[in-house]
């Protein structure tokens, strides 16, 4: 009988064997399944074998010859397009066949069938692409013939753009379209026939030509925003009591948006809107409505005197304000102002002149300071006439010498209003009014008596409008 101790020192004994035997038998089924598959593989091919996308996988060479010549027969290849429509190809409609030189044989000894484990890591030696023939001109002419490539159904793609609502600028969204391009498709259908493949999905591919810019690219949302800061400008223009108010509505007519997203202003539209507020507000040369000293009723045109808009800085500025997003109530800026606004801009302070008449009169905020008679130019020479309309006073001078042809005279009050005709005293009359003006007038200046002319001089300021008639 073994003691208890002898019992404890048998059982590991007994543990390790049985172990050892496990491990022994596990080996040689193992070894059993490694030879048995060598020996399958010595006349079939590797798992996960392919031959042009055609799986072949444990067949043998005889097998493989005979399903890739019905393969070949029945092949097809798919043109997935765009909207869920598909197209096909048959191989037989462009001659294809296998390249005689395409032996299956040579690809099956290539896999030692002792390297099948090392096949499963590996599947190097597990595809093929077998040699094809084809048609290559009657496979282009097929593709030419898709629906895919027919002008009348292709939408050209087009770009996300704008469009000026009463809130504002909206984006229009961008048409996706089903243009394409030929040579990239023609590309993939070599390789795919070639290659044994079925199956061309145009969207993944990159076939279709893609809008640059859509809803939501990062530009054309920037540019959005622009848009609308611009039109967001509110110019109120004031003219006196009158006023022109531009806004967006007018505003987004002034700018284009190019291919790029890049806004331009058209600076011959501002240009435009300028010559109209020139045309309404500007005065200078305008035919008035006058009221004489005498009471008659007159329609002057012509002269120098009035309103005029620098339409070349308020273009430039304007389009800066715009460009700001301002909004703002303003002036024009001016080549020159007037005293008053209105139909009646010459007010009522003014220098009247009746050339018919040889008579002067000067008012000052409606009352008249002084008057008397006066020699206009020599109305027997257009050089010495001197013209109606209504003109301002360019500048004052005391002590100035007058300067022309065959003269020199001396002035104490010197008061020019069109160019170098003006109003001053002259020493060497002693007669002034009547007729004097028809046969021994001036040369085109305004002669008045010597007190007279020095009250004007002490009384009147530059720009004062100065109504001859």
């Amino acid at each position: 009988m073994k003691t208890e101790v002898q019992e404890s020192a048998i059982k590991p004994i007994r543990k390790r064997k049985k172990i050892v035997l496990g491990i022994i038998i596990s080996i040689f089924i193992l070894l059993i399944i490694y030879f048995g598959m060598a020996i399958y593989f010595m006349n079939h091919f590797y798992f996960g074998s392919v031959i042009n996308s055609i799986n072949v996988s444990g067949k043998s060479v005889e097998d493989v010859n005979k399903q890739m010549a019905s393969e070949i027969q029945t092949y097809k290849l798919n043109i997935k397009e765009r909207g869920g429509k598909n197209e096909q190809i048959r191989g037989a409609e462009i001659g294809l066949k296998y390249d005689a030189n395409a032996d299956f044989k040579v690809f099956k000894d290539k896999q030692n069938p002792y390297k099948w484990i090392w096949a499963v890591f590996n599947a190097k030696d597990s595809k093929m692409i077998a040699k094809v023939k084809y048609d290559k001109d009657l496979l282009k002419e097929k593709l030419g013939r898709l629906s895919c490539f027919d002008s009348s159904k292709v939408v050209e793609p087009k770009n996300a753009s704008y469009k000026y609502t009463e809130k504002g600028y909206v984006i229009v969204d961008e048409i996706i379209g089903n243009k394409g391009d030929k040579d990239i498709l023609y590309n993939y259908a070599i390789d795919a026939v070639s290659t044994g493949k079925t199956i061309i999905d145009l969207e993944s591919i990159n076939y279709y030509v893609k809008p640059e810019y859509t809803s939501k690219s990062l530009k054309v949302v920037a540019t959005r925003d622009m848009l609308n800061k611009y039109v967001s400008s509110k110019i109120t223009y004031t003219f006196g009591e009158d006023k022109e108010i531009l806004d967006g509505t007018t505003i987004n007519k002034w700018f284009t948006v190019d291919e790029n997203n890049e806004i331009t202003f058209n600076e011959k539209y501002v240009e435009s809107y300028m010559d109209v507020l020139a045309s309404k507000h500007n005065t200078v040369a305008k035919t008035r409505n006058f009221v004489s000293s005498s009471g008659k009723k007159i329609n002057i045109g012509g002269g120098s005197y009035g309103w005029s808009i620098n339409k070349v800085k308020e273009t430039k500025d304007l389009i800066s304000m715009i460009k700001q997003g301002k909004s703002i109530e303003k002036e024009p800026a001016y080549y020159q102002t007037a005293l008053a606004r209105g139909n009646d801009d010459i007010g009522n302070t003014y220098v009247e002149i009746d050339l018919t008449g040889q008579h002067l009169w000067f008012y000052k905020n409606g009352k008249l300071i002084t008057q008397g008679d006066v020699v206009t130019g020599n109305a027997g020479s257009d050089k010495t006439r001197t013209p109606s309309g209504i003109y301002k006073i360019d500048y004052k001078e005391t002590n100035a010498t007058l300067v022309g042809e065959n003269y020199a005279s001396p002035v104490k009050f010197w008061m020019p209003f069109n160019k170098g005709i003006g109003i001053h005293d002259a020493s060497w009359r002693s007669n002034f009014g009547g007729a004097l003006y028809k046969t021994g007038g001036s040369h085109g200046c305004v002669n008045s008596p010597y007190e007279v002319a020095k009250t004007i001089f002490n009384n009147i300021e530059v720009g004062t409008p100065v109504v001859c008639y």
